[in-house]
Order: structure tokens, then C-alpha cells, then sequence
């Protein structure tokens, strides 16, 4: 291994302090599991729950308020260019945006005020297509975002991260080619919700923690489906029962997909620089010679304890992060999942799509393998989707148990995650999320198979 020099911090208390109590509330906020009833969630997924019933009464109002103000904003910002906005860095952060994601923010004000109001064709404002997004999944994500953005600081400007990432390393570069801090993300996503863990990508890509290529893998691989989401999915296939095995299953196939994706286009041709096209030190993850490994990651993580902002720069940053998220990720997931919606109410193309897995579903002995053709990449639209379809037209435990999984697996839809990532800076676009979510499906769908087999058959 290639060595490099380091040198050896000698904490005070104040760095001790700054290391240990924001992490510590980062973990257990982010990180720690509760049991909340029956279910298991993470405290900033409780918090978020009692933010959207707090604001419930009101809150498609606010979402309206959010998504017509970043259309506005973005058109002014975009023609009229005037003088004392333009001098606003946030001003500009936010909406000083290319054509195509203006007009994407043009068309997700478009869909909210035609679904608020109940005006317009039915196909873009139904309980199916548009008001699904901004009753069921919105308010939702306007909660997780408002708190996940403050918060999130503790997490990534204190040194949590560099100490995780260094003693991991070892273990996820060689395996998924990603820094070991990225196992931080998916434990977030895993334990809490997928989009906490986009959001932590996001912002660790624009400060330059990950390249391009780290950034599109974490956020296509690591963003997680949480566990309550599980339960859920298998509920609605009338296996709750099967949850443990259901939940290995999903596990080992996210497993093996984490190894193989990467490792192909597109994924595998991204760029491994930073967003700013600078390239990483290649010695950056080295051991400096003369040290252990966790003496070296605990110098990392207290040398950035000791640059961490004060109580007023993370709350700064904080209410950054949550604005940037609101205002910029809220319009596109309007836009995009309702517009993938109304393809998977009102057309046949995912059921067309779906035709050419009949002979590989066949293949792996999968019962009712033409109705659950169609069910496959209709996930692309929304995770819940094939699991709704196989409980009212499937008979067989086995293919229903298939479904759920593979539905969970695919990770990419575009109605939460798949929108949220084209939201975000991350380097991905449309075309490629479906090459990965095709690639993630092919893959996982023989683990799958073969432990539904196994465990249900």
C-alpha cells in the first residue's frame, strides 16, 4: 500500500466535545433503530411523522406555496435577471437552473395546480397520477426534508463520517468500489428512508467527498429501502408471516446487485472525478506509515472536528440543505411521478416492456410467469405498484413472494427515488436510471427466485 504522512492530533476537550456530541446525536437521530408499535424506524423518522401531523391540515398548501414559488422564482431568475436577487448566493443556488430543469419545475407547477385545484383531465389530477403524488408522498418527503436538512450537519460536518470511512474502506472499495463512509448512508437509508440517504450523497458529492462515479453508484445502490417499507410491501401480498425470510432475501439480492451494477454500464463508465472535474488524490485513503488504522481514521475524524463550523454555521448550512431540498427536489418529483404515473395508469408501455422477461421468468420455474411479466417493470413508475398488482392477480405464494422482493430490489423508481436522484446534482439521467433499474432487476431476479423457492415453495 502506498504510505503517506500525517500528522498526529493531540485533541483538546473543545475537539473532543465537537467530535463526540454532535455524532453521537447524529447516530441516534439517523442511525439508532426504534421500536415504534410493532414496526422499527430511526428517530429522525418519528420526528418527521409528528412534523407532517403537525402541519397535515395545511400541508398541500405549503407544498403548493414551495413548488409554484421555485417556478416563479426560477422564471424571473431565468429572464429578468434582477439586479439585488441576483446578489443572493442563496437566491441564485436555488433557482438559477438550466433550460431542462426549468421547464421540469414549469411542468411539476403545472400538475399541482391542476391537482390542488381539481381542474383540468382526470388523467393528471386522479387519486392514481397526480393527487397519489401530492397527497400520499409530498407531504412525506416535506417533512423528511425539512429535518433531514437541518440535522443532517451532524452527521457530515463533525467527523463521523471520516472516522466510519476510513476504518471501512478496506471492506467497501474492493467490494463496491465507493469509500467506507458511504456505509453511513445506506445504514441511514436501511434504518430510516431511502431518500435520507440521497440526500446525505447529494450533499457529500457538491462538498467533494465522492467522485461522480462514488456518487451515481451510492446513490443508485446504497439509497436503501427502510425496513418499515418492507413490511409494508409483504403485507400487501398477504405474506406478512414470511417477513424474516422476505427481509433475507432482499438483503443477500441488494447484496450480490451492490457487487455486479457498479461493475457495468453505465454505472461502470462514469467519470471518477469530482463535480467540479478535479481528480482525487489517489494516496487519499492510504494508512500513513507508522500508524494502525483506527489510530489514522481517528486523527482524520478529529482533524475535522477541529474545522467543524459553530452552533451558527451548522444551523446556517442546516437551513440550507433544507431549502435546497424543498425548493429544488419538490417540483421534480411532482413533474416526474406523476408523468410516470399517468404511463403506468393510462398506457400499455410498461406491460409491453415487461413481455421479454416471460421466457427468463420461465426459465427460473416461476409460477404465473406471464401475469408477473407485467408486473416487473412497472416498478420503474412506483415500488408499490407490482405489489398491489400481484395481490389482486396472482394466486401463487411463490410469485407473489417473488414480486415483493424483486419490487424492493429494484430500488429505482421514479416517483420517489428515481426523481429525487434527477433533482439532485448527482450525475444520472433518465435513460440511465432505467438501464440500472433493468440491470438491478436481471440480477437480483435469480437470488430471488431461488430463495423463494427455497424458503416458500
Amino acid at each position: 500500500m502506498t504510505t503517506q504522512t500525517s500528522r498526529t492530533v493531540t485533541p483538546d476537550w473543545r475537539t473532543l466535545f465537537a467530535f463526540i456530541v454532535p455524532s453521537l446525536i447524529g447516530v441516534f437521530l439517523f442511525m439508532t433503530p426504534v421500536a415504534i408499535g410493532e414496526a422499527m424506524t430511526i428517530p429522525i423518522a418519528v420526528m418527521a411523522k409528528s412534523l407532517q401531523g403537525f402541519v397535515g391540515p395545511y400541508v398541500d398548501s405549503l407544498i403548493l406555496f414551495v413548488i409554484c414559488t421555485t417556478g416563479v422564482m426560477s422564471l424571473l431568475v431565468k429572464f429578468v435577471k434582477p439586479a439585488p436577487l441576483m446578489k443572493i448566493a442563496l437566491i441564485k443556488h436555488l433557482f438559477e437552473v438550466s433550460w431542462i430543469w426549468l421547464v421540469t419545475r414549469l411542468v411539476g407547477m403545472v400538475f399541482i395546480l391542476m391537482t390542488y385545484f381539481q381542474v383540468g383531465p382526470s388523467i393528471i389530477n386522479s387519486s392514481h397520477t397526480g393527487a397519489l403524488v401530492l397527497n400520499d408522498l409530498l407531504p412525506v418527503l416535506f417533512s423528511v426534508f425539512i429535518l433531514a436538512g437541518l440535522l443532517l450537519p451532524l452527521l457530515l460536518n463533525f467527523g463521523l463520517l471520516e472516522l466510519v470511512g476510513t476504518l471501512l474502506t478496506k471492506i467497501m472499495r474492493p467490494l463496491f468500489g465507493v469509500p467506507g463512509r458511504s456505509a453511513v448512508n445506506c445504514v441511514a437509508s436501511w434504518l430510516g428512508d431511502g431518500s435520507v440517504g440521497i440526500l446525505m450523497t447529494a450533499r457529500q458529492y457538491e462538498d467533494k467527498y465522492y467522485t461522480q462515479k462514488e456518487a451515481a453508484i451510492i446513490g443508485t445502490t446504497f439509497s436503501a429501502v427502510s425496513i418499515t417499507f418492507c413490511l409494508v410491501v409483504i403485507g400487501q401480498v398477504k405474506l406478512e408471516h414470511l417477513f424474516a425470510p422476505f427481509y433475507l432475501t432482499v438483503c443477500l439480492a441488494g447484496f450480490v446487485a451492490a457487487i455486479i451494477v457498479p461493475r457495468l454500464p453505465p454505472l461502470r463508465f462514469k467519470s471518477n472525478t469530482y463535480i467540479d472535474d478535479t481528480v482525487p488524490d489517489s494516496d487519499a485513503e492510504a494508512v500513513p506509515e507508522g500508524k494502525t488504522l483506527f489510530k489514522h481514521a481517528l486523527d482524520v475524524a478529529l482533524t475535522k472536528a477541529q474545522k467543524a463550523p459553530g452552533v451558527k454555521g451548522t444551523l446556517q448550512e442546516g437551513v440550507s440543505n433544507a431549502l435546497d431540498m424543498l425548493f429544488a427536489v419538490l417540483p421534480v418529483v411532482m413533474a416526474v411521478g406523476t408523468l410516470a404515473l399517468i404511463v403506468a395508469e393510462h398506457t400499455s408501455i410498461f406491460q409491453v416492456l415487461g413481455t421479454p422477461f416471460v421466457p427468463y421468468l420461465e426459465l427460473l420455474n416461476v409460477p404465473e410467469a406471464a401475469q408477473a411479466a407485467q408486473t416487473i417493470v412497472v416498478g420503474f413508475a412506483d415500488m408499490f405498484i407490482p405489489s398491489i398488482l400481484a395481490a389482486s392477480n396472482i394466486e401463487s405464494d411463490v410469485t407473489r413472494f417473488i414480486i415483493a422482493a424483486m419490487s424492493v430490489t429494484q430500488l429505482i423508481y421514479m416517483s420517489e427515488v428515481g426523481a429525487l436522484l434527477l433533482g439532485s446534482k448527482i450525475p444520472v439521467n433518465l435513460l440511465e436510471l432505467f438501464a440500472i433499474f433493468i440491470l438491478r432487476t436481471l440480477v437480483t431476479l435469480p437470488v430471488i427466485a431461488f430463495m423463494a423457492h427455497w424458503l416458500v415453495g
